[in-house]
């Protein structure tokens, strides 16, 4: 008989951390009354494992300084010349016209005259070769988006009478004892742009706090131990930052011109000296994928032909031989049976992965990548997983993305020449004199600090930096 894990009792999400009064947290609960003394664990136990999430960005990319409020680099953009969507007005048949007008949609054509072009029709059968006759104010349509041709076959436009077409130039054709070419073409590159944010935090104790011993042990995932407790809240609020410090990169937007963020604060402008005043915000990788990469909506991908319409996609694009998928675990468990069901013992269950099982050994239900005219290895990413973060939501949920492992080749302001960089790294500001990659400094009279008369320790954080998605459209999110 089947089980069902029940809903409840709910995974428990209430804050661990709170906001506190800071002079007035003594003690209050001795109680002389009762002479037994309680058998106490000492050792805090680590019922959540390793709570933070910050290394996504640290395994995939890089970080590098700036010294600017704003980072701009080009990305490259296509060698070759393709229109699609390009009509016509003249229906001309096998005994029409010879010369051809087609208008490219809108767009100014560069097409130039003795090219010779494909031409395919848009969700037909049928395709022609023809030479470029006319450009522009020389057709018979007389616009900067029109160009004439004349085809190589005798039946000229048949089939070409209705819909649209698509076209690209393959070469070039022209007569003995000519000029050349008449014009040239200029390289286009595509300028892209982001901004850094700065994140900052803080943790707060007071000096009576800050001596009191108490009688738990406290632990943190980066190895701070002690009796105490303000050690544990300074060692989390900076594990909490650093999550920030990746998080921000991720999740981070702009913000759209009549945004409150940018210019309101509950319907009013922000009051004068508003530390949070036109915040403008940063393009995070979701929403450069979004944007500017490739969007998987509708579900998981779980089967060969989902993959292999997303590899169609890839060959159009940057064709990065060597990916990384980053996924949830629903996302990552698709893939494994995926993969599995490609086995043919698979059904029965004699095999999974492994092909040399037996009762001794533990069964590999998992896969770490695998090949289809690219390279893809899968990798579980616990940001998507974490149940206090993206993991559990529906709204807005994302499944996993599609990473180009390796580096591109952009023009280094700086460095004043052309760089690799990897596809996904972070920029933050510095200089000579100020390095504000990840700035910590502590204030008050207590713990060290002698910078003024409050009886407190303050240990302040602070990052100014943004992210730099290069060449998104290698990317893809699989949005849920």
């Amino acid at each position: 008989m089947a089980g069902t894990l029940q809903g409840t009792p709910a995974p428990a999400l209430s804050p661990s951390s709170v906001k506190a009064a800071l002079p007035g947290n003594y003690i209050t609960d001795f109680d002389f009354l009762n002479q037994y003394l309680p058998d106490t664990y000492e050792k805090e136990f680590e019922r959540y494992g390793n709570r933070t999430i910050s290394s996504f960005i640290r395994m995939v990319g890089a970080e590098m300084p700036t010294n600017s409020d704003l980072i701009k680099w080009a990305e490259q953009g296509r060698l070759h010349t393709k229109y699609e969507g390009c009509t016509t007005s003249a229906a001309d048949g096998p005994t029409g016209s010879t010369s051809v007008p087609y208008v490219t949609a809108g767009a100014a054509c560069n097409f130039r005259v003795g090219q010779t072009l494909f031409l395919s029709l848009e969700g037909g059968a049928t395709s022609n070769k023809a030479i470029v006759t006319a450009v522009g104010a020389d057709t018979a349509v007389g616009t900067a988006d029109s160009f004439e041709v004349a085809y190589y076959e005798a039946a000229q436009s048949a089939g070409f009478q209705a819909g649209t077409i698509t076209a690209f130039v393959y070469g070039s054709e022209f007569r003995q004892g000519t000029n050349g070419m008449v014009g040239s073409l200029e390289s286009e590159d595509i300028f892209l742009e982001n901004k850094p944010i700065i994140i900052k935090d803080k943790y707060e104790v007071s000096g009576s706090d800050a001596a009191q011993i108490g009688w738990v042990e406290v632990s943190t995932e980066d190895g701070a131990t002690g009796y105490l407790w303000y050690l544990k809240s300074e060692h989390e609020t900076r594990l909490r930052f650093d999550d920030y410090l990746e998080m921000a990169m991720i999740e981070g937007v702009i913000a759209e011109n009549a945004s409150g963020a940018l210019a309101q604060l509950n319907g009013s402008a922000y009051p004068a000296g508003s530390s949070i005043a036109n915040s403008a915000g940063t393009q995070g990788m979701f929403e450069a994928i979004e944007t500017r990469g490739n969007v998987w909506s509708g579900g998981i991908p779980s089967s060969l032909a989902d993959f292999d319409s997303i590899i169609e996609r890839l060959d159009k694009q940057g064709a990065i031989q060597e990916n990384v998928l980053f996924v949830n675990r629903d996302m990552s468990f698709a893939i494994d049976d995926m993969l599995a069901a490609q086995n043919s013992y698979g059904a029965n269950g004699t095999s999974y992965g492994l092909f040399d099982n037996d009762e001794e050994m533990a069964l590999n239900l998992g896969f770490s990548g695998f090949r289809r005219g690219y390279d893809f290895y899968k990798s579980d990413w616990k940001y998507l997983n974490e149940f206090s973060l993206r993991g559990g939501i529906d709204g807005g949920k994302v499944n996993g993305v599609l990473v180009p492992a390796g580096s591109t080749n952009v023009y280094d302001q700086i460095l004043g020449r052309n760089a690799k960089r990897p596809f996904l790294h972070v920029r933050y500001r510095a200089s000579e004199t100020e390095d504000r990659r990840y700035k910590t400094w502590i204030t008050g009279s207590v713990g060290g600090a002698r910078t003024s008369d409050l009886d407190a320790m303050e240990v302040n954080f602070l990052s100014e930096r943004a992210l730099c998605t290069m060449g998104a459209n290698n990317f893809v999110i699989f949005n849920g």
